[in-house]
């Protein structure tokens, strides 16, 4: 009798394994997007939370009122790094010193942060 030598694998098996990595990617992607909304939330309350820290102390420094608005160029002065970025690529909106922030993509920080 003649023994046939078996290499490879079957395409049955071939298409199991293709079907398990079709399964882990579809529990994954959304957990990852989900994942990476949340970290570019957060970044963007603590850059808001940044820029409104900035505004105040601009505010007292430069003896300002609550109703003076001032340039991301005078916030920026007193962040570190310069004013921030959106992390979703909005735009915050500084408002005046009594108003706090606001992202075009994530809203307006909640007071009392």
């Amino acid at each position: 009798m003649r023994r046939l030598n078996k290499k490879g694998f079957t395409l049955v098996e071939i298409m199991i394994v293709v079907a398990i990595i079709g399964l882990l990617a579809v529990i994954a992607i959304p957990n990852f997007v989900r994942a990476r909304t949340t970290a570019q939330t957060n970044a963007c309350i603590n850059n808001m939370r940044q820029i409104d820290s900035g505004k105040q102390q601009w505010a007292i420094e430069n003896n300002q009122p609550g109703t003076a608005a001032p340039s991301a160029a005078d916030v920026g002065a007193y962040i570190r790094g310069g004013f921030p970025g959106c992390p979703a690529s909005g735009t915050y909106t500084i408002n005046n010193v009594d108003t706090p922030p606001s992202c075009s993509v994530h809203g307006v920080l909640p007071t009392g942060y």
